[in-house]
């Protein structure tokens, strides 16, 4: 184990665990620690995780210093290895775990197309030239695609938002 997966390791044992396990994962592991970059897999459920990885990669950071990012494996422990297969991940992430979301907004994202890591993603409905459409990419959608797709290099916004016939907030409402 790396000094930095061991300093990590010990960061998550003194302040974290605590509250993933009060959230129902049955624990938080170090898969890999390289360059700043840690890489975490969340044993039971990844998902009980998610919403507080935010305040995790703080604390880690805090703790840690020389940590830049920390990401959260995918379910199985493991990348996906294609263009394809980091499509199809980022599809379910999205059917899953976004859509539901803004649904209340009558929107939906779809996953365009991934390419060299790249993630193309179209925002529909109500998203569709929504004001708030790029904090939703840049401060919701992109951070969870990353937590959960270590392999991926950035998100990419394929919408044409002029398009948009009835956007949730309009370019007036800001």
């Amino acid at each position: 184990m790396s000094d930095l997966a061991a300093e990590v390791t010990a960061a998550l044992g003194r302040s974290i665990l605590p509250s993933v396990i009060a959230r129902g994962a049955a624990g938080l592991r170090v898969v890999a620690a390289e360059d700043g970059v840690v890489t975490l897999a969340a044993d039971g459920s990844p998902g009980a995780v998610l919403p507080i990885l935010g305040r995790i990669e703080a604390q880690i950071r805090a703790a840690v210093p020389g940590v830049t990012a920390v990401r959260l494996a995918p379910d199985d422990g493991l990348a996906p290895e294609t263009t394809a297969d980091l499509a199809e991940a980022a599809r379910a992430i999205l059917d899953a775990e976004i859509n539901p979301a803004i649904a209340a907004h009558r929107g939906r994202v779809t996953v365009a197309g991934a390419t060299g890591g790249w993630i193309r993603v179209r925002l529909e409905g109500g998203c569709q030239g929504c004001s708030l459409a790029e904090v939703t990419l840049r401060q919701g959608i992109e951070p969870l695609l990353r937590a959960r797709l270590p392999r991926m290099t950035g998100l990419t916004d394929v919408t044409e938002h002029e398009a948009g016939t009835e956007p949730f907030f309009s370019p007036a409402k800001r």
